[in-house]
């Protein structure tokens, strides 16, 4: 059963402004997401509610994913649920003395992913601890480079 919670946070010198600016752009995620290569929004501005179709790659596989926004609070929070396995990535910001702590996570409901997600990652992906390493990897990479945009 995949881990209940992957995240990792970052201290980043900016504004909690600044740096909601450049998270909630989702359609640049492709720049920060080892993983996620692109996201197509649908219906404008992102928002509550707003979809996404998502182009994911590892090495020589590619495959789409949808999301959609379940939580939107300007310069505090940002999540998405992966509609086709029941994850839920968010970005949470949260104010310290020197700028922001911005937090990236990946939560599993309760009752796990579906079973076409746990196959795939089993007979696929190289099997759940590998991947989910990875997975916790492309976390630290993806806050790195949304500070090097925050603060450059």
């Amino acid at each position: 059963m995949a881990a209940p919670l992957i995240e990792d946070s970052i201290d980043i010198d900016a504004s909690p402004e600044k740096v909601w600016s450049v998270i909630s752009d989702l359609r640049r995620m492709g720049e920060w997401s080892p993983q996620c290569k692109k996201m197509v929004v649908f219906g404008g501005d992102v928002k509550l509610g707003t979809t996404t179709l998502n182009v994911n790659r590892r090495g020589p596989l590619v495959w789409p994913t949808r999301s959609k926004v379940v939580t939107f609070e300007p310069n505090k929070e940002l999540a998405f649920k992966i509609l086709d396995n029941h994850t839920v990535w968010s970005f949470r910001i949260d104010p310290t003395e020197t700028g922001v702590r911005l937090t990236e996570s990946r939560t599993v409901p309760e009752g796990g992913t579906t079973k076409i997600s746990a196959v795939l990652v089993d007979k696929v992906m190289g099997g759940e601890k590998p991947f989910e390493a990875e997975l916790q990897e492309g976390i630290r990479e993806t806050l790195g480079k949304i500070k090097r945009a925050a603060q450059g």
